[in-house]
């Protein structure tokens, strides 16, 4: 860890050298020789790069602004872009949700922010995403394989979310956001600062938010077989506080940009109280209910730091691009210290864990890449590598996967042939190689084990020593035609991902689901295959995108129920194993947007997927937490109003089809209809434009349950109406 660190810091000094000796060299000229830059003022049109990808790329990407964001602001990132067919999460309460691509989420979808992939504690249901989204500038939705670009992981899709653009020259400004939900009673704000002279520049951003239990509407929830009281129909225990911090600065010049980035995302959030531990009924009810606001046992604290530089340079034809980057995520979650098993009844003084810390973990990731992206005749040539080295530790007085150390590196080929202004072809092979070493792991307790009739009292061993090596090629190729207003694409491609230690070596109990994990060392690198299909149809008045999809696994890793049930850990908790089978999945989504008039406009987006196992002891049976079919119906208008600068309304309506094709222990859903009503508009004060905007969420207080929820399992429906106003006041200056 200390040489990565030593490492890192000595490569920032080089680069920070190379800066100013370009700053110098430059200034040295003659006044003849040297070079103008000159920066125009941002320039709209209509046909947006976002639109030109999708035409020039084989992938299905779908594109969002920090306007679309703001429009259908929730209480994370994901939840933010649900609205995107085909775009799910599974989520923790009010503050936290994982990304769903197409039913697939947790290590087969990966998260990258500015050209950095999101490392934290993905692999928990209960772990959400370490992203403030209101420092989130533009994201890019790729639904489907994307091995080639990222290596492992990226089975199901990716999160891609951009860099910010560069402040315009000799100018300082910056903007604040103001925000307040009505379900949770949050209020938020976000500042953010930045400036530049001709070349080097800065951007800054400080965002708080404080929370408090949430709302469901209804007063009683079933936890398994006890029911659980809901005082004033809040979830106890839900409240929450994030603090996040972040910095870009660097040098910006003709042929050199380097930009160093700095983030520290701090949450701390309360875990539905009655729904942790191995026995529910022992909640202090009373204590919990005096307020919403507070966050008592059982919760986590979650702190995730980032620091990169990511530097790049023209060199005749070629555009270069180096990045070093380096992650902590440090988790602890805390609960009550209740013995079961064969735990000794009170705590030991001498422990090396706080009475109260359950589980804390310590990662340490590094990570390097590069890139070289050059043009030969009608080809657009990226050649490129990724390393990623991670450290990961444990603690805390309860075990389920063990510490492990993990190494990853890869280098692929990609290539983009420009045809005509109509065809493109597209190719890229990958190869990757990855090693992960698991350390053994003893109870610090002693359990009874009987042999040869005879019982001695020992400390159980729960993980041994273990290495494991993964290597693959993967591959895609893809076709795009553009003919006139419509765009037809195709894309066949592999992935493959490495398993992680949670599925290698996990022998513990899950708090959050009332079972007992335990893993399979024995498990191959799970592969995909995937075809993915694109049509599409724009023209003045009327637009529609159909994108359907087949995909098949020869090995997916999936956690299994078992007829076992453990004796030591728990209260005779249900063992869950993981295993591999076939699986084939299918789906579509549709998107077609019609303007009756210029200011009128109606849209349906609608999605469908099915999976099925074709093999393995749950042959037949689909895969966890796939999405329902669903059908969203929007109505939208943006009237002209002289004193408003964008005003719009809109109402949308879900319909969500019951989810009957389940996998134990999931339940079955019931259909859902719920409303969701949003207007806003920006207003001029002086020389800037103050975006208002409001939203409705679940209109009419429905109850609904949510398949793809972390909370599914014990009935929870989802929260209950929502009224979210949010503020955005900008301020510049020019020098």
């Amino acid at each position: 860890m200390k040489n990565a660190l030593s490492m890192y810091w000595k490569y920032c000094f080089l680069t920070i050298s190379l800066l100013f000796s370009a700053e110098a060299f430059s200034q040295n000229q003659p006044s003849e020789n040297k070079a103008e830059i000159k920066e125009l003022d941002e320039v709209l049109i209509s046909n947006n790069t976002g639109q030109k990808r999708k035409k020039e790329e084989s992938l299905n990407v779908e594109t969002v602004n920090n306007s679309f964001i703001q429009r259908n602001l929730g209480g994370s990132l994901m939840q933010s872009l649900q609205k995107l067919p085909g775009v799910k999460t599974i989520s923790i309460g009010s503050g936290g949700s994982k990304p769903l691509i197409r039913g697939l989420s947790f290590n087969q979808v990966i998260v990258v922010e500015n050209g950095l992939k999101h490392e934290g504690q993905q692999w928990g249901a209960d772990h959400g995403l370490e992203i403030d989204q209101y420092a989130v500038n533009r994201v890019e939705i790729i639904k489907g394989p994307s091995s080639f670009i990222y290596g492992s992981d990226a089975v199901g899709g990716a999160v891609n979310i951009k860099p910010l653009p560069l402040p315009l020259q000799n100018t300082f400004g910056g903007s604040v956001d103001l925000t307040g939900k009505s379900n949770n009673a949050q209020f938020g704000s976000s500042i953010n600062l930045f400036g530049r002279n001709k070349n080097w520049f800065f951007d800054s951003r400080v965002t708080t938010m404080d929370y408090g239990d949430y709302r469901v509407p209804t007063d009683v929830v079933h936890v398994y077989s006890y029911a659980v009281p809901l005082y004033k129909n809040h979830l106890r225990n839900t409240a929450g506080r994030e603090l996040d911090f972040h910095l870009s600065t660097g040098y910006s010049g003709e042929n050199l940009k380097s930009v160093f980035y700095f983030s520290n995302v701090h949450t701390k959030s309360g875990f539905f109280a009655n729904a942790h531990g191995l026995e529910p009924r022992n909640v202090d009810l009373e204590l919990h209910d005096k307020s919403s606001r507070d966050i008592l046992m059982p919760y986590q604290q979650v702190n995730h730091l980032k620091v990169s530089n990511t530097t790049s340079f023209q060199l005749g034809n070629h555009a270069f691009e180096m990045q070093i980057g380096f992650q902590n995520n440090f988790r602890r979650e805390y609960s009550h210290y209740v013995n079961h098993g064969y735990m000794p009844p009170i705590y030991p003084e001498d422990m090396y864990a706080p009475k109260d810390l359950e589980r804390q973990y310590d990662k340490d990731v590094w990570s390097f890449s590069a890139k070289d992206e050059f043009r030969f005749n009608h080809h657009q040539i990226t050649v490129g590598t990724n390393i990623a080295g991670q450290e990961n530790a444990i603690g805390g007085w309860s075990f389920l996967i063990p510490s492990f150390t993990q190494f990853n590196a890869g280098v692929f080929v990609y290539d983009k042939m420009e045809l005509n202004e109509k065809w493109f072809l597209h190719g890229a092979v990958r190869y990757d190689y990855g090693k992960i070493k698991m350390k053994s792991y003893y109870d610090w307790f002693q359990s009874p084990v009987s042999e040869n009739n005879q019982t001695q009292m020992q400390y159980l061993q729960r993980s041994q020593d273990l290495t494991k090596t993964f290597d693959s090629f993967t591959w895609s190729a893809g076709i795009n035609y553009n003919p006139g207003n419509l765009a037809i694409k195709a894309n066949l491609g592999s992935s493959f991902r490495m398993p992680i230690a949670k599925e290698l070596a996990s022998n513990g109990v899950n708090y959050h689901y009332f079972r007992f994990e335990k893993g399979n060392p024995n498990l191959d690198a799970e592969r995909s295959y995937q075809l993915d299909l694109g049509i599409e149809w724009n023209q003045q008045n009327w637009s529609f995108q159909l994108t359907p999809f087949v995909n098949y696994f020869p090995n997916f890793i999936y956690l299994n129920p078992t007829s076992a049930h453990d004796i030591y850990y728990g209260a005779g908790n249900q063992v869950f194993e993981y295993e591999q089978s076939k699986v084939f999945r299918y789906g579509a989504e549709f998107q077609t947007r019609y303007y009756f008039l210029k200011s009128l406009s109606a849209e349906i987006s609608a999605e469908y997927l099915y999976s099925e196992q074709k093999s393995g002891s749950k042959k037949g049976y689909t895969l966890p937490f796939s999405p329902p079919p669903s059908v969203l119906l929007g109505l939208n208008y943006e009237p002209q109003i002289s004193f408003l600068k964008e005003p719009y309304f809109s109402v949308d309506y879900r319909f969500t089809a019951q989810q009957n094709n389940i996998v134990p222990p999931e339940k079955k859903t019931a259909e859902s209809h719920v409303f969701n009503v949003a207007f806003g508009s920006k207003v001029k004060s002086g020389n800037q434009d103050i975006s208002i905007n409001i939203q409705i969420q679940n209109l009419f207080n429905t109850k609904y349950l949510n398949h793809t929820s972390f909370y599914r399992l014990i009935e929870l429906p989802e929260a209950g109406r929502n009224i979210i106003v949010s503020m955005k006041i900008p301020f510049s200056f020019s020098r």
